[in-house]
């Protein structure tokens, strides 16, 4: 099975939500499996270490994991029109991959989850693709043949899967963001499965 990694932080599980149905688009692709991976919140305490396996979710990602998989999926809940610390954490960490050209030529999808509509979705969603460009991935979006992008009152943007969870974060995903999130997952794969094809 040829994998690729869905990569993320979640802070209230919105995210998360999302990276699991992008994984199941990913899964109904012939051929392909996702591999979920989080990564640990930053401490504000220079000593403070998290243990290696998380309580609960996920294992947390290691270059490895960037390494071995065939595309990737990165998604952060948006801290003022950016991605949250500890994901920036862990992507700052991957100079080695980047000096081997490990990712380049690699297909890669982002998602987002905000407090409000307006919340710096599109721009969170950019500030996790400069990396992935650096890198020299190959960034994919969501075309408009994804109906929902002409009709949601909730997420959704043609830059990738966003959500919008309310100040209390308590939001549930709308159908049109469960749906764009399985699409994006969908399209990843069949675009691997392509690029793969032609090398």
């Amino acid at each position: 099975m040829t994998e690729i990694l869905v990569l993320y932080y979640s802070r209230y599980g919105a995210t998360a939500e999302m990276a699991q149905l992008i994984a199941r688009g990913i899964d109904t692709v012939a051929g392909f499996q996702a591999r979920l991976r989080t990564v640990p919140p930053v401490s504000t305490v220079c000593e403070a270490t998290e243990d290696d396996i998380p309580a609960e979710g996920p294992p947390y990602a290691t270059l490895e994991d960037l390494d071995e998989c065939a595309g990737l999926a990165l998604g952060s809940p948006t801290r003022f029109g950016n991605m949250a610390a500890p994901l920036k954490h862990f992507i700052d960490s991957t100079s080695s991959l980047w000096l081997g050209c490990k990712l380049a030529g690699k297909p890669a999808a982002v998602f987002t989850s905000t407090s409000s509509l307006h919340g710096g979705q599109e721009t969170t969603l950019i500030s996790m693709m400069l990396p992935l460009l650096h890198h020299g991935m190959l960034i994919t979006g969501l075309p408009y043949t994804e109906t929902e992008l002409l009709t949601t009152t909730s997420g959704g943007t043609p830059y990738g899967p966003s959500h919008t969870a309310g100040t209390d974060s308590k939001q549930p995903l709308s159908d049109e963001e469960k749906h764009l999130c399985t699409a994006l997952g969908k399209r990843l794969a069949n675009i691997t499965s392509s690029l793969a094809a032609q090398n």
